[in-house]
């Protein structure tokens, strides 16, 4: 074009928007703004669906759409998980979700045909009436993709490497469940006079924290009553179960992190709680209790002396036990001056 001097030549329409998009892809990485990776049920969209479709399975009680999710050729697996979903009949549940939260989750071995996948899975129940948050639990599965479907052919292969989760109670025995006032107490033992006696233990601690505490809190407890201290340890996600022995209770988190907290469970050690008298075992379920009603007030940084020391206070508030017979250690501590900083 006349008029046009050589060698400036205006840049395209094109051009300028190459520049501009290479100008921001540069400045995303330079401040953090790059677009999140995609998450792992995204990037799986099949998986996360037969994940929605076993959970539908929980909640609507429909065992052959339950079973549909497991590989017919894992006979074992699939074996198990029969009974595991009729354990799970007495119990009353509110909502029950699985979520794919990652995977290459642990080293899949050798052997096995179709397509792989080890995920992390993590499975998000409520139990009616006592729940308001969901109890949160990780699974390690193996997915098998066979002619176009993922179904889970296993729950045992990342136990190799550390990864096993919790099992939950339904996956160590038929559920039997006794209502309190205030509480459900939840067992594998086929027992009933046993878990009445935690129902009624537990029914009492409420109103005698209550009496303590006076923060807000729903006033209910869910009692767990394995039928050993290995099912203890499982339901707190270990498969070491010397880490527990004499100890004849403990909630699952007795230090929260925030104002919306899980729900909390109380699991009992029937090996170390059996051996308690009257007195003990009443000082142990108010003790567990307190760390119930506290939960949404304490934080990972309460010192330990606190919130231990608040409970045992509550458990043995009214026992009419002088505190060098309740707490000889700390009474000791105090007369040697030891105090907690």
């Amino acid at each position: 074009m006349s008029g046009q001097r050589a060698g400036r030549r205006r840049p395209s329409r094109a051009g300028v928007a190459g520049c501009a998009a290479l100008l921001f892809a540069l400045l995303a990485q330079l401040t953090g703004c790059a677009p999140p990776a995609p998450s792992s049920a995204d990037r799986f969209p099949d998986v996360q669906r037969m994940l929605d479709a076993r959970a539908r399975a929980v909640r609507d009680r429909d065992a052959a759409a339950f079973l549909d999710t497991t590989d017919p050729r894992a006979t074992g697996y699939r074996a198990r998980q029969r009974e595991m979903f009729g354990n799970l009949a007495a119990v009353p549940l509110a909502d029950w979700r699985y979520d794919l939260v990652a995977t290459g989750a642990f080293p899949l071995p050798d052997g096995g045909s179709g397509e792989r996948l080890a995920a992390r899975v993590r499975l998000r129940y409520r139990l009616k009436g006592f729940d308001t948050a969901p109890v949160s639990s990780v699974q390690y599965l193996t997915l098998t993709a066979r002619d176009g479907r993922w179904r889970i052919s296993s729950d045992t292969d990342g136990a190799a490497a550390g990864r096993t989760g919790a099992r939950q109670l339904w996956d160590q025995g038929p559920v039997h469940l006794v209502r309190g006032r205030h509480t459900l107490v939840l067992g594998t033992a086929a027992d009933p006079a046993r878990l009445r006696d935690l129902a009624d233990r537990a029914d009492a601690a409420v109103p005698a924290v209550r009496a303590a505490w006076r923060g807000n809190w729903p006033g209910q407890v869910v009692v767990e009553a394995p039928d050993s201290v290995g099912g203890m340890a499982q339901l707190l996600g270990s498969d070491d179960p010397s880490g527990y022995t004499g100890i004849a209770a403990v909630t699952t988190t007795e230090a929260g992190t925030a104002a919306a907290a899980p729900a909390d469970r109380v699991i009992v050690n029937p090996d170390a709680y059996d051996e308690l008298n009257d007195l003990g075992r009443t000082v142990v379920l108010t003790h567990e209790t307190t760390h119930v009603a506290t939960r949404t007030a304490t934080t990972a940084a309460t010192p330990l002396w606190l919130s231990e020391g608040f409970a045992d206070w509550v458990a043995y508030r009214g026992s009419r036990r002088a505190p060098a017979v309740a707490a000889p250690e700390l009474s000791r501590a105090v007369a040697a001056g030891q105090l907690p900083g």
